[in-house]
């Protein structure tokens, strides 16, 4: 590792929030409120998720090997808009006397455009291959959100832009994962496609994230919950969140150098063997998350 030194207070490195015990409070009061308020007042829009597999974990792909060796993709979620952020919100009595919850999903122009930028310069740098997921046959969000998707795509002419239905992209997500390069879509659709393509990748404990504002000053935690059935059995996989550490190196740091080693290291325990029961096949020795750690600080050497 580079010589320790302090970095300017740009990134978070943070866990996720939640669990069953606050599942019978108000909204208002869960504290997944908590984190979608410091998404918003931050300005964290863009939400990276990537999915990759590693050689070494295609057998705990849900998909069979052939189907998801080489995977390597990256979601690109708008993370302060849709319908978690919509208003008005909540609930009303209607004509018939019955309760009705209602929520709005809503996007301006200019926040479909700033995500979808983000998409594009990604993609250039990657396959130059950037899937537009919306739901533009019946939404009339989603009518916008493809028409400036399109419109942004005319400054990028080197990247293929393609759009597909969210229903379809679910499907071809576990019918031909490796069709897709980078997908941009919207903070609702990319929360549930990010979580079904996490288990092409093996496991939701192998996937990390991050959001980003408009300066790369981000927030960075692995995309699943906070597992609290696993809390204090040492069971956790810690990979997703060491991995997120490496993206906040890559993306708020500019030090690709630091992220590089951090995943070379968790390429080499797992080729090592080591591995966590979410990841571990019939008959593979199974280790703790504390020994996960050790194992992949040690590879860092």
């Amino acid at each position: 590792m580079p010589p320790a030194r302090r970095f300017p207070a740009d990134a978070v490195l943070m866990g996720a929030v939640g669990g069953p015990q606050y599942d019978a409070l108000p909204r208002a009061m869960r504290p997944e409120q908590g984190i979608l308020a410091i998404r918003k007042a931050l300005g964290l829009f863009a939400n990276l998720r990537p999915a990759l597999l590693f050689p070494e974990l295609a057998s705990a792909s849900t998909l069979k090997p052939e189907f998801v060796a080489g995977l390597d993709l990256m979601i690109v979620r708008e993370l302060t808009g849709d319908v978690y952020f919509g208003v008005p919100r909540g609930r009303r009595t209607n004509a018939a006397g019955e309760i009705e919850g209602f929520d709005t999903m809503l996007y301006a122009e200019s926040e479909i455009l700033r995500i979808a930028r983000v998409g594009f310069e990604i993609a250039a740098k990657r396959g130059r291959r950037l899937c537009s997921v919306d739901k533009a046959n019946v939404l009339d969000t989603s009518i916008l959100w493809r028409e400036v998707v399109t419109a942004a795509g005319r400054d990028y002419p080197d990247v293929t832009l393609s759009h597909m239905y969210v229903d379809n992209a679910a499907m071809q997500l576990v019918r031909a994962p490796k069709q897709f390069d980078v997908i941009v879509t919207g903070n609702l659709f990319g929360d549930i496609l990010s979580d079904e393509a996490s288990m092409l990748a093996g496991s939701i404990g192998m996937l990390p994230s991050a959001s980003l504002d408009e300066n790369n000053k981000g927030l960075y935690e692995p995309i699943h919950g906070s597992a609290p059935d696993l809390a204090g059995k040492n069971r956790a996989n810690p990979l997703a969140t060491i991995l997120s550490l490496a993206m906040m190196f890559r993306y708020t740091f500019s030090r690709a150098d630091v992220a590089d080693r951090i995943e070379a290291a968790v390429r080499r325990v797992l080729a090592q063997g080591h591995r966590t029961a979410d990841i571990a096949a019939p008959g593979e020795r199974v280790i703790g998350a504390r020994e996960m750690g050790d194992a992949v600080a040690a590879a860092l050497g």
